[in-house]
């Protein structure tokens, strides 16, 4: 496998469950019927993953530019298309920064970076889809 090449495998384990494992040995179960409430849907992980990839981001910027960040949380929403394939259209990323004295211009900074630059994964869907984002900062003593 290529430096560059990721892979991963799906496997049913009926019951519309499937069972997804990464080339690293890591397991998820995926619930496709989604009304079970048993395990996340494809869609609910696709929401998980831009969302981790950019908070990934941009506390690694944070922490490197010395922010004293207490807690850190990011929220995400998406619309979806009515008509199929139903993608989605938008995703607004909201992220949620608790410290002491962090610096507002630092937390866009990294939001920006993240956003333009850093996260593949939003970068993936962007061709299909508006992302916007915002932040706020919740100071904390």
């Amino acid at each position: 496998m290529a430096a560059n090449e990721y892979k991963a495998s799906i496997h049913y384990a009926g019951d519309e469950f499937f069972i997804g494992t990464t080339s690293s040995g890591y397991s998820q179960a995926i619930d496709v019927k989604g009304d079970r409430h048993s395990a996340p849907t494809p869609v609910e992980m696709l929401l998980v993953s831009v969302a981790g990839c950019t908070a990934a981001d941009v506390i690694s910027i944070l922490l490197k530019k010395r922010q004293d960040v207490t807690d850190y949380r990011v929220d995400i929403t998406g619309t979806r298309a009515d008509d199929h394939p139903r993608k989605f259209v938008t995703f607004h990323v909201h992220h949620i920064v608790h410290g002491r004295n962090v610096s507002d211009k630092a937390v866009a900074d990294a939001v920006e970076l993240s956003d333009t630059k850093y996260c593949s994964v939003a970068a993936t869907v962007r061709p299909t889809a508006t992302i916007t984002t915002s932040y706020e900062i919740i100071e904390t003593s």
